[in-house]
């Protein structure tokens, strides 16, 4: 027996097991999040006799006699403190990191209530944050500090919810207090835990499948095969995705599965599964694209091993090439990396008595889940009920289905409410990544400096199923010219299956692969003129009413000059110094069809925000509440945000492409111009039920399409970086400016911007996925995630050009475009330094790598 403190009470318990495991299945204290299960990531941050511990890794028979405090032992001072210096300071994102911190933070300032931005590092230091880039955090700590220092009181924080205002996060007082709810943390009557069971090889021939062990285990409900599944196949554009490997077919990564258990207590579910009897015959992986490629390769897909090839040709590069005075040509490779986003994927369905299901989720895009659940089951969508819980980061890395599927078969085979849930190893092996790429880029000038023409070759492994490795490589083709003004550009694409983990929509979506290396070839080119990168880029930048080299004009809007201008100085501060710049499309585009669609609902004089819009982070739902509160004149505290769910909230697309805030926020300007207008001389509660639906289209130009100037994207964000590299080879400052069109919530998109340069300056110098002849060798803590105390100092400045007769007041998206130029921005300071070419990720010879 055990006995111990937990927030002042008195526990005991027979059974030796992980602190964490106890605290969220037994105490069902859910602030304290599962992030790694590995001592990681610092989610599971708990204080144990005045110290912070990670309660993964803390077994309770180490507690005996000690006390233990969790973010739900916090007195209501701090609880208010901390919730309102979190909100005040925009260090909430995606959440799901936010009572690790706090606890930390707890720990810090129980001992020194005046800390300086060092020590605050150092106290988080164990703590990782995917979404911040820390600063808002660091921030938040010390902003705490000096209300418990002080003694201050709380202050009333700006609730008008104007554009341009500082409203705190629509959900940042239940992520911060650890209150609000992800699917892990629910529970209900009756559930039982499933898990599939996995290919031991990237590339093998299923023989067959026992699964007699398994059934006969006392605690086994259900083991489920390929036979059980009525549509046996799952995929976000292509369904070429297996929910269930049947006997007699070839694996193609080893995150296949093979058979979907089912156990009463999850803590059997490992033995249960570990019951069930694969034979297979092993074949060699093809684990590159040249593989793939070559003659005589074994097909991985009956269609063959090419998924895509896209070609963009516009003006003659050949010519234009071949009759410049400086032409660089070079080889760029960058690699697949992980979204490493803190909450690992979850799922809960549930089957109604009518036969129905519920899900519930935190995915991208409710409606692309209820799609695919629904063609798997083949049942009406309208049979399927998915509801968004809380997301804890996604980046792109929760668009595919991952967990819900196998939840919701489950469900629907045993009747039972069902659990699917990854480990942080199982995420790391099974979901998608970014695309690993080979890049030929050929870039020419005149001996005046002016950009002619640039040839673009792509290969993109594409991994073991299609997920959204077409569109990925259509914006890596699309931007791969650069944010420049030129004519002659030809680009051609290739997409290529292997039995490599799947590549699938992450933060840039290709474009942070293609900019690295026409950014690289930009600052050679320029070396060869005879001009500073700086010069040569501000000469050649993309201007309004001037063409884009995909032939689009830019809107008057167009900020790229400005943003060269805010980095300027920082440029030329040293010799250590690195530039790079780059454009980011906001929506889908390329004539596809894209329209974001709100219902706002007046409900007991508040008015409710109805949009299947998904926050992964970014904020979605505070920016709506804004553009609501500045269109109708009304307080952010007569509103509500809803979360997503297709019962309620109608479809406004998934969270990709940084659409968003252009397309959902669009139609909220609409419906709420709609409201204000029924508002005249009326109060709310005078609207009591009244609903106002509105849609925003997006009309765009087919991929290739032969106008002279064709509108791929609504609208293009644009950035600048420079990188400042330290005498130890560190990066010691990014100074960065974006394009931003309008700045709708200050912290918010400030904070974005940090979170997505530390990012990129993790895919450029310590990010990795490691794989070996097609099995998975990363693990969490390998992965190259950067730290408080790895942070540079980040310095934002944001271009506004939008006016508020565009569309949602001219906003565009700041998620994607912040994590795009850091790499090559790097890359260029350290060949500034020492004359190295560096042209694959992460990069070497610095202080990150050798």
């Amino acid at each position: 027996m055990f006995r111990f403190q937990v927030n002042g009470e008195w526990r005991e318990s027979e059974k030796d097991m992980k602190l964490l495991d106890y605290l969220r299945d037994e105490l069902h204290l859910t602030g304290t999040k599962d992030g790694c299960g590995a001592g990681a990531c610092g989610a599971c941050t708990v204080i144990v006799d005045g110290k912070k511990v990670k309660s993964c890794v803390f077994k309770l028979s180490m507690l005996e006699g000690k006390h233990v405090v969790t973010i739900e032992g916090l007195t209501e001072r701090e609880r208010e403190v901390y919730a309102y210096a979190f909100g005040e300071c925009g260090a909430v994102q995606c959440g799901f990191c936010i009572p690790g911190m706090v606890i930390s933070a707890k720990a810090l300032l129980d001992e020194n209530l005046n800390p300086t931005r060092d020590d605050v590092k150092l106290a988080i230091n164990g703590n990782i944050c995917r979404c911040t880039g820390y600063v808002k955090i660091e921030d938040a700590i010390l902003m705490a500090a000096k209300f418990f220092r002080e003694d201050l009181p709380i202050p009333q924080s700006d609730r008008s919810g104007k554009i341009g205002t500082l409203l705190h996060r629509v959900d940042a007082k239940e992520k911060t207090l650890g209150t609000g709810r992800y699917v892990d943390d629910m529970v209900l009557p009756g559930m039982i835990y499933a898990k599939a069971v996995r290919s031991k090889y990237p590339r093998a021939i299923v023989n067959k499948i026992d699964i007699s062990k398994a059934k006969a285990h006392p605690d086994c409900v259900e083991v489920l095969v390929a036979k059980d599944v009525p549509f046996n196949k799952t995929g976000h554009i292509i369904p070429d995705w297996d929910v269930l490997i049947a006997e007699g077919d070839t694996t193609r990564y080893v995150g296949d599965a093979i058979a979907l258990v089912a156990t009463a207590h999850k803590e059997t579910l490992d033995e249960v599964c570990g019951l069930v009897d694969v034979d297979y015959t092993e074949l060699e992986p093809i684990t590159s694209p040249a593989q793939a490629l070559a003659e005589g390769a074994p097909k991985l897909h009956p269609k063959g091993n090419v998924l895509a090839h896209e070609v963009l040709s516009r003006g003659n590069a050949e010519e234009a090439i071949a009759n410049a005075k400086y032409v660089v040509t070079r080889h760029y490779s960058t690699p697949q990396t992980d979204h490493a986003f803190m909450e690992p994927e979850c799922a809960i369905a549930v089957k109604r008595d009518n036969g129905e299901l519920d899900l519930y989720t935190g995915g991208q895009s409710v409606y692309d889940e209820q799609h695919e659940v629904s063609r798997m089951l083949e049942i009406p969508a309208e049979a399927v009920h998915v509801h968004s819980m809380l997301v804890g980061g996604g980046f792109g890395g929760k668009e595919d289905m991952s967990v819900q599927h196998h939840a919701a078969l489950m469900a629907w085979k045993t009747g039972k409410p069902v659990k699917v849930k990854f480990s942080r190893q199982e995420s790391l092996d099974i979901h998608v990544k970014r695309h690993a790429m080979e890049m030929d880029i050929t870039t020419a000038c005149d001996e005046e400096g002016n950009i002619v023409g640039s040839k673009v070759i792509i290969v993109s492994d594409c991994g073991a199923y299609a997920s959204l490795g077409g569109p990925v490589l259509q914006r890596a083709c699309t931007h791969s010219g650069g944010p420049y003004h030129y004519d002659n550009f030809y680009v051609e694409g290739t997409c290529v299956y292997t039995n490599n983990v799947p590549g699938g929509a992450f933060r840039g979506f290709g474009v942070t692969q293609s900019c690295f290396g026409q950014e690289v070839n930009i600052d050679l080119l320029a070396e060869m003129v005879g001009m500073d990168p700086w010069e040569f880029r501000y000469k050649n930048a993309i201007r309004p009413g001037e063409s884009l080299p995909n032939g689009q004009l830019a809107g008057p809007e167009t900020g790229l000059v400005e943003c060269l201008e805010a980095v300027k100085d920082a440029y030329y501060a040293g010799e250590r110094t690195g530039l790079a710049v780059c454009m980011k499309n906001s929506g889908i585009g390329v004539g596809l069809p894209d329209v974001g669609r709100v219902r706002l609902v007046v409900i007991d004089g508040k008015v409710h925000i109805r949009t299947s819009a998904a926050c992964i982070g970014q904020g979605i739902g505070t920016v709506a509440t804004q553009i609501l509160c500045e269109t109708a004149g009304i307080s952010a505290d007569d509103v509500v945000m809803e979360a997503p769910d297709t019962d309620l909230t109608p479809d406004s697309g998934t969270t990709t492409a940084s659409r968003q805030t252009v397309f959902t926020g669009e139609a909220t300007r609409k419906a709420a111009a709609d409201l204000k207008e029924a508002l005249a001389g009326k109060t709310l509660a005078d609207l009591e039920g009244m609903e106002f639906y509105q849609e925003y289209h997006g009309i765009t130009d087919k991929m290739g399409s032969p106008k002279p100037h064709p509108v791929s994207h609504v609208a293009y964000g644009y950035g600048a970086c420079v990188a400042t590299i330290d005498e130890k080879n560190f990066v010691s400052q990014m100074d960065v400016a974006f394009d931003v069109g309008r700045v709708i919530n200050p912290k918010a998109c400030e904070g974005q911007v940090e979170g997505g340069t530390l990012m990129g300056m993790g895919y450029g110098v310590s990010e990795d996925f490691l794989m070996d002849k097609g099995q998975v060798k990363s693990k969490y803590g390998t992965l190259g995630l950067l730290r408080a105390k790895q942070r540079p100092q980040i310095h934002v400045s944001f271009i506004e050009k939008g006016t508020p007769d565009q569309m949602a007041y001219g906003a565009k998206g700041i998620g994607e475009i912040s994590s795009i130029p850091m790499a090559p921005a790097i890359s260029n300071a350290y060949r500034r330094i020492d004359g190295e070419e560096r042209r694959s990720l992460p990069l070497k010879h610095t202080g990150y790598k050798k």
